[in-house]
């Protein structure tokens, strides 16, 4: 893609340029901010590094391209993670200047930002790419600083300090090489968690040269020191332009970064410890489409079920919404329209909806399908999660979601930069929905993740064992990065049985690696259907927690438990005669996950018995989702039809019910 680098002089802004030239991308001109009062070499902006910004103007000689700037006209007035447009803020200082150039370079197709840690500054380009139809490069988001800091230092990269904000550093690092701070700031960050790359303001830098500088370097003739602050120094500078001696090199032919690699360590060991055959390797590639039965030729009626909608105190569970209208726009229109009738029936609007279970009998529908979903999600910064597949319903969508009764206990991810971390999200749908109980757990639902390359957005076409690893691990990037580390409820779609065996052997290898940090090991349902996304072999999604108890709210736990105890109705007691219930069932195979000593549950149960599945549903339990290889014409469940079904140690069999508990 061509792009314009958006450039602060700083290291990361640079580096992160090295990075998307390595990836094939074509630098097409720079773009800066600055102080509207040029001699204020400090503004303090939440988004925009001004140290240093009187050189900017000589780095459109170092790189052959052209720059433009703009000076920062607003201040930060929206603080808001969730930026929104607002009347003279800095944002939009950004916005008319990345439009100045694309007005000028219409071919432009992405902007280059050097975001590390900060959602702050992510989430902002994120916002100015949208509303141009551009993407962000953001290569060096969620980096490991260490490890980030290390490459920077063996890149070639001359870049100096400029300023110093914080413990243990002072104006005798002003002027320092990368090189030379390094050591220093990994001692300050083993002691005072100093961040290494500089992202909580410790310091800032100014870059010299790169091995993609065409003709020339910067070199300083002349620096002055100032204290902005008690604690607070910067390097005023006066710059020349110098000739280098690698003079005509095109800067999209330099020497390339290597990109880190798709697995870690971790998962390369399970890579290799798999047996693969060739038989195997050519599964990947041919039985990867998955579409040699459909559910219709397994199922011996057809089936369409009824839709529900379960309330209880914080959620609704609305369930299996159809249309047999005549055009896949009227259906899509028609189950909304039922949506918005439940939400506005309990005053509740789109962006209370959590998580959406998307299935379509043909996913040659998907484009148009996820055209006219998104409308309805376009203006929401944290749209819900959603996992899509396609399998054998009897109409041609049938859409599912959970919604949350309030709000303000939503938080998420919704990642659209272009990086090394895990798959942008180019749809409408986060990559995942945070529900926090305060001071007890978080439960957050996870969007499918399919094996994709993030810095190409393309499929990997890597052995069966590759592949499971890498969508795998971008499940766990996304559940590492909303804090709710363990699993409670997870769904492996896959499109062919060559994949199963990888799949349970790969998911025990994570909870071995955890070891016991791992949520629930045999709340895995593995499920075969048609076809995935982008003709992957593999899906994961599912549901992840994490507890959050603080000791005052242990101490009222306690004496709870006593008050309860002492009614005979402790959290124990309740849970044991809640197993008890589902006992009496007599499933072949049953898995718990309680979380906050049972606060929230989820359970898996497993039979190939229709008569124990009608039993369970008609018996009230809710709510429940029904996957199943056979039809079920009972009970208000959601309904998932899948070819073939089976639990985490790969055991067959017909049907799945996942029982979710609220106490």
């Amino acid at each position: 893609m061509k792009f314009i680098a958006l450039i602060s002089g700083g290291k990361d802004s640079f580096y992160n340029l090295y990075h998307c030239l390595s990836q094939g991308h074509e630098l097409v001109a720079l773009g800066n901010l600055y102080p509207k009062d040029e001699s204020q070499a400090e503004i303090d902006s939440f988004m925009f590094q001004t140290v240093g910004h009187e050189i900017i103007s000589a780095y459109s000689q170092c790189l052959d391209v052209p720059l433009y700037r703009k000076a920062i006209t607003g201040s930060s007035l929206n603080q808001e993670l969730e930026y929104s447009r607002t009347e003279d803020d800095e944002i939009e200082d950004l916005f008319s200047l990345i439009s100045e150039v694309k007005n000028l370079h219409p071919d432009i197709e992405a902007i280059s930002c050097g975001a590390i840690l900060s959602n702050y500054q992510r989430t902002r380009v994120e916002n100015v790419c949208d509303r141009l139809g551009l993407t962000s490069l953001a290569y060096l988001w969620q980096r490991d600083q260490n490890e980030l800091m290390s490459e920077m230092c063996d890149s070639g990269l001359d870049a100096r300090i400029v300023k110093v904000a914080a413990i243990g550093l002072n104006a005798s690092h002003l002027g320092q090489q990368l090189n030379e701070i390094y050591p220093h700031l990994v001692k300050l960050n083993s002691m005072y968690d100093v961040h290494i790359c500089g992202e909580g303001g410790e310091f800032e830098t100014i870059v010299l040269d790169c091995p993609f500088f065409k003709d020339k370097r910067l070199k300083i003739v002349d620096q002055q020191i100032v204290r902005h602050s008690s604690e607070v120094f910067y390097l005023k500078l006066q710059v020349e332009l110098e000739e280098k001696d690698n003079k005509g090199a095109d800067i999209n032919t330099k020497r390339n970064l290597v990109a880190p690699p798709l697995l870690d360590p971790f998962w390369v060991d399970f890579v290799e410890s798999e047996f693969k055959t060739e038989a195997e390797n050519e599964n990947v590639n041919k039985e990867g489409v998955g579409k040699s039965q459909n559910l219709q030729e397994v199922l011996p009626e057809q089936y369409t079920p009824t839709s529900s909608i379960i309330v209880t105190s914080k959620r609704l569970f609305i369930s299996n919404l159809t249309s047999t209208a005549h055009t896949i726009e009227d259906q899509m229109t028609n189950i909304f329209t039922q949506l918005l009738g439940y939400l506005k029936n309990h005053d509740l609007s789109w962006s209370h909806i959590q998580h959406v279970n998307l299935l379509l009998s043909d996913l040659s529908s998907f484009e148009l399908v996820n055209k006219i979903y998104g409308s309805y999600f376009s203006d929401m910064y944290l749209p819900p999660s959603r996992i899509c597949v396609e399998t054998g319903i009897s109409t041609d969508i049938q859409l599912s979601c959970v919604v949350l009764k309030d709000k303000s206990r939503k938080s998420g991810v919704h990642v659209r930069s272009r990086s090394f971390w895990g798959p942008q999200n180019i749809g409408p749908y986060s990559q995942s929905i945070t529900d926090t109980e305060p001071s007890s757990f978080k439960l957050a639902s996870l969007s499918g993740q399919i094996p994709l390359i993030p810095a190409s957005m393309t499929l990997s076409r890597n052995t069966i064992a590759f592949n499971s690893a890498l969508s795998l691990k971008h499940l766990t990037n996304v559940e590492q990065l909303v804090g709710a580390t363990k699993f409670a409820s997870v769904i492996c779609f896959i499109t062919s049985h060559a994949s199963l065996g990888c799949v349970k052997e790969c998911w025990q290898h994570l909870a071995d690696h955890r070891n016991g940090e791992f949520g629930s090991v045999t709340n895995l349902v593995i499920a075969e259907v048609n076809a995935l996304p982008k003709m992957a072999e593999i899906e994961w999604g599912g549901f992840s927690f994490q507890e959050t108890f603080s000791v005052y709210q242990e101490e009222e736990d306690e004496e709870e438990e006593e008050n309860e105890f002492d009614r005979g109705f402790s959290k124990s007691s309740k849970q044991k005669q809640f197993k008890n219930s589902i006992a009496e069932f007599g499933f072949e195979f049953s898995s718990f996950c309680s979380i906050a000593d049972g606060a929230y549950t989820f359970v898996m149960m497993f039979t190939s018995d229709v008569e124990k599945i009608n039993k369970f549903l008609q018996a009230g339990f809710s709510p429940c989702q029904c996957i199943t290889t056979s039809p079920i014409c009972s009970g208000s469940a959601e309904f998932i039809p899948v070819r073939k079904l089976y639990n985490y140690a790969g055991e067959e069999f017909q049907f799945c019910i996942i029982y979710r508990q609220e106490l």
